[in-house]
C-alpha cells in the first residue's frame, strides 16, 4: 500500500504496445551489420509514434474507447510489420500488456508538471536522474548509435516540464574509465587483456541485455563534452576501485581524427579516431575498505586532481566500491 501511495505516474507518458516491441525487434534485425544495439524493449518505436502523433499515454487509459484506440493503433503496427517476416500472435503478447494496465489503474495518475512545479514553488528539493550517457543523446551523442531522447541535462526540463531556470545543481556521474553497450564509436576501446580485466573487475555487463559491455581508458574528450552540454557543476566519479590493480592506467586527452589533431567530439560516427593519450603510474592498492580522503593513495589523488584541471569541475564524490558506505564525500 505504501508504494501505492507514493508512486505516481504521469498522464503524458507514453505507453509502450506489445506490437512496439516486435517493430524494434524486426527493424534492428533487418539492419544486419549496421545494428544500434538496441535493446528491443520497443522504446524506438514508441517514440516514431509519439513524434507521429499516434500515440497512447497514460492518461488514455482512463478513456471510455481506450481500447478501440489501442487496436487502431495495433492495426496501423501489423500492417507496417508485413514487410518484415515478423509474426504477431495476440494471444502470446496482449494478454499480459492489457493485465499491466488493469494493475496499472491502481496508481494515482497525475499532470505531473503541474505537481513538480508545485513542490519548487514550496522550496522542495527534486533530483531527477537522466537515463543514459551524454554519448547516446538523440542530438548531441554519436548519431545513429542513440536512444530516441534528449540524455542532457535539459531532457529533465522538457520530460518534466520544467523551466531551464528552475534547474541548480548538475552532478555529472562518471566512471574513472570506459564502457559502451551496443554500437558505435568508442575511441578508447580496448579489445585485449586490459579490456577484459576492466571487463571482469567492473562487472560490466548490460543491466537490461546481460550483454557484454565494451570497455576502454576515460575519454577526457567525451568527458569535457558531456560537461559542456548539460552545465555540469560538480562531478561525482564512480568504480574507481575498478582501477586498483593496472600498473599503467591511461587517459584520452586528444583524438587523431582521420591523422588531424583535434579536440572535438568529431561530426562523423564512421571516422577513423586514434586517441591520444596521457599515461598516469597506478596506484596497485585496495581502494575498496579506504574510508577517508587523505588515506587515498597519493597516485590516484593525482589522477582525479588531473580531471579537474582539465575539465574545471570538482570530483566532490569518489565511490570506492557497490556498497554505500564505500562513498568519499570530498568537503569543500
Amino acid at each position: 500500500p505504501d508504494m501505492l501511495s507514493r508512486l505516481k505516474i504521469s498522464k503524458k507518458a507514453h505507453l509502450i504496445l506489445p506490437t512496439h516491441r516486435i517493430i524494434d525487434a524486426a527493424s534492428e534485425a533487418s539492419k544486419g551489420k549496421s545494428k544500434i544495439g538496441s535493446t528491443l524493449k520497443g522504446i524506438g518505436p514508441t517514440y516514431m509514434d509519439k513524434t507521429g502523433r499516434n500515440g497512447l499515454r497514460v492518461g488514455d487509459i482512463l478513456a471510455t474507447d481506450f481500447i478501440e484506440r489501442f487496436n487502431a493503433l495495433k492495426t496501423k503496427h501489423i500492417s507496417f510489420l508485413k514487410q518484415f517476416d515478423f509474426q504477431y500472435d495476440p494471444d502470446q503478447n496482449e494478454k499480459e500488456w492489457l493485465d499491466a494496465i488493469e494493475y496499472m489503474k491502481q496508481f494515482e495518475f497525475i499532470d505531473g508538471e503541474y505537481v513538480i512545479n508545485e513542490f519548487l514553488d514550496k522550496n522542495k528539493k527534486i533530483l531527477a536522474e537522466g537515463a543514459q550517457g551524454s554519448m547516446l543523446d538523440i542530438d548531441f551523442g554519436s548519431y545513429p548509435f542513440v536512444t530516441s531522447s534528449s540524455t542532457a541535462c535539459a531532457g529533465a526540463c522538457i520530460g518534466l516540464g520544467v523551466a531551464p531556470s528552475k534547474i541548480g545543481r548538475v552532478y555529472g556521474i562518471f566512471k574513472a574509465y570506459c564502457t559502451r553497450v551496443g554500437s558505435g564509436p568508442f575511441p578508447t576501446e580496448l579489445n585485449d587483456s586490459v579490456g577484459e580485466e576492466l571487463r571482469q573487475r567492473g562487472f560490466e555487463f548490460g543491466a537490461t541485455t546481460g550483454r557484454p559491455r565494451r570497455t576502454g581508458w576515460l575519454d577526457l574528450i567525451a568527458l569535457k563534452y558531456a560537461i559542456m552540454l548539460s552545465g555540469v557543476t560538480e562531478l561525482i566519479m564512480m568504480k574507481a576501485d575498478v582501477l586498483d590493480t593496472f600498473d599503467t592506467i591511461k587517459v584520452a586527452t586528444g583524438y587523431k581524427v582521420n591523422g588531424e589533431y583535434s579536440e572535438h567530439v568529431p561530426f562523423d560516427t564512421y571516422a577513423e579516431i586514434e586517441p591520444v593519450y596521457k599515461e598516469f603510474a597506478g596506484w596497485k592498492k585496495d581502494l575498496s575498505q579506504i574510508k577517508k580522503e587523505e588515506n587515498l593513495p597519493y597516485e590516484f589523488m593525482k589522477y582525479v586532481k588531473f580531471i579537474e584541471e582539465e575539465t574545471k569541475v570538482p570530483v566532490k564524490i569518489i565511490s570506492l566500491g557497490p556498497d554505500r558506505e564505500q562513498t568519499i564525500i570530498r568537503e569543500d
